[in-house]
């Protein structure tokens, strides 16, 4: 797959997840998909992954990335830098996170693995 259409994959999934649709967001991971998050812990496989983001969506409901300077990772993936903002609904606190986001495709477009960085990582 062609580096700027895995750039396009990736603005797609930040901007799906900036509309908080995880039932679309779920259709973009391949069944056997891996999630590590050095804030939230590893998943594996697609029902994992869609029941942590369910359960992220609900703690953080206001949740908002933005994000700057896609790159290309070769030709099968795409890291960028971002500033997410929320508010964590248990403690009722805004949160400010700053991080560096690794998605991996698969050939047909599926998104393999993804990896969050924290900033000082």
């Amino acid at each position: 797959m062609s580096v700027q259409k895995n750039i396009e994959l990736a603005k797609n999934y930040v901007e799906l997840s900036n509309k908080h649709d995880l039932r679309r967001i779920e259709t973009m991971f391949l069944g056997s998909a891996t999630y590590h998050s050095a804030y939230f812990g590893e998943y594996k496989g697609r029902i994992a992954i869609h029941e942590m983001m369910l359960s992220f969506f609900a703690r953080y409901p206001n949740v908002h990335w933005e994000v700057s300077n896609y790159r290309p990772i070769d030709n099968e993936g795409v890291e960028f830098d971002f500033l997410m903002t929320a508010t964590d609904a248990a403690a009722d606190e805004p949160v400010r996170r700053y991080g560096r986001e690794c998605i991996y495709f698969e050939p047909d477009g599926y998104i393999r693995r993804i990896t969050v960085h924290k900033a000082d990582e």
